[in-house]
């Protein structure tokens, strides 16, 4: 049977969540919560769904509901996650999770408490094509000794547009935990992250926004033998690819998302080699979420403790190096001084 699911938040990427979600038919819309009931009910009848809510108290004590997909604002997700769990509902966390370490330490040892699971949805680390490159990372014969990697995510948003006219919108707002980092530097922190572990040490150069918060800039992660550069941003656009250097070679991944290729140069034939599988392409404006979501639903199914306790592992990891970075540069959110 279907995992059946309620919705916070009515924006582009929950419309996507949804459409993925549905085609894997593994998942079934069966609530929307929204703070206006005429826009939960309009949102919900888009896709099929008949029960709305514009009070969270109404809308988690929903039998019908097993899980729900939170992708608010995000300083409110702590809150709104916290109140989803103690409902018992396992609970689907938009990107960042939480503001704080603390903040996610916490939702896990509710979701432990209660007997769900909490999952940050990390789209693309679980991309067939990433799922690839994590095994050729590995691979003696491809790279040998790791000398070092550069990633990147640095797309122009059209609400910084908004920025530069003077006005706050909430992915630019302190107050709404908004930023270029943990909106999408934490695309390329995950990555590698979940490639190589956590860094021994960060260091983060951003420019700051007239709003307070960065919007874009250049990170380090340090390991034990190599380093890693990070360009992120939603002040500029780079359409550098993403390289990780090994001694027995180098391996060029078109992006941190949507990953389409992965080639393997051989720097003593000087050889290319393609070594990408399919993957899949989606409709804009939505994106590909299809991957996580069937893999979402297996970990719900079959309980399995083991791969959640991954994806904390990375999630957590992530959380200390964004609000390390954030701390180095005075960007500070609400979460932070309570």
């Amino acid at each position: 049977m279907p995992i059946t699911f309620g919705t916070i938040g009515t924006g582009w990427i929950t419309d996507s969540w949804i459409d993925a979600a549905h085609k894997t038919g593994q998942w079934r819309l069966s609530a929307v919560y929204s703070r206006k009931q005429q826009q939960a009910q309009q949102f919900g009848s888009k896709h099929g769904c008949d029960n709305s809510y514009d009070s969270l108290e109404q809308f988690f004590a929903d039998s019908s509901m097993q899980a729900v997909y939170i992708a608010s604002p995000n300083s409110l997700h702590y809150e709104q996650a916290k109140q989803a769990l103690k409902a018992q509902k396992h609970v689907i966390l938009e990107k960042p999770a939480t503001s704080t370490p603390e903040e996610l330490d916490d939702l896990f040892r509710i979701a432990k408490e209660e007997g769900v699971f909490v999952i940050e949805a990390y789209r693309h680390i679980q991309e067939g094509n990433y799922k690839l490159l994590q095994k050729l990372v590995n691979e003696e014969k491809r790279l040998g000794r790791i000398y070092g990697a550069s990633f990147t995510y640095a797309s122009y948003s059209s609400r910084y547009t908004n920025v530069l006219d003077g006005e706050t919108p909430n992915i630019f707002s302190l107050d709404y935990a908004g930023g270029s980092l943990v909106d999408v530097g934490v695309y390329p922190v995950t990555f590698a992250i979940a490639l190589f572990g956590a860094p021994k040490s960060q260091t983060y150069v951003p420019f700051i926004c007239k709003t307070g918060v960065d919007g874009g800039g250049l990170i380090i992660l340090r390991y034990e033998g190599f380093g890693v550069q990070i360009n992120n941003s939603k002040g500029y656009t780079s359409a550098a690819p993403c390289e990780v250097y090994g001694e027995k070679g180098t391996i060029t991944v078109n992006g941190t998302t949507d990953i389409s290729s992965v080639k393997h140069m051989d720097p003593r034939t000087k050889k290319t080699e393609e070594l990408a599988g399919p993957y899949k392409t989606v409709e804009k404006p939505n994106v590909n979420m299809e991957e996580e979501a069937v893999e979402f639903a297996r970990i719900l199914n079959e309980k399995d403790e083991k791969a959640a306790a991954e994806l904390e592992r990375v999630s957590k990891s992530v959380i200390k190096v964004t609000a390390d970075l954030r701390r180095q540069n005075g960007i500070s959110y609400p979460a932070d001084r309570q």
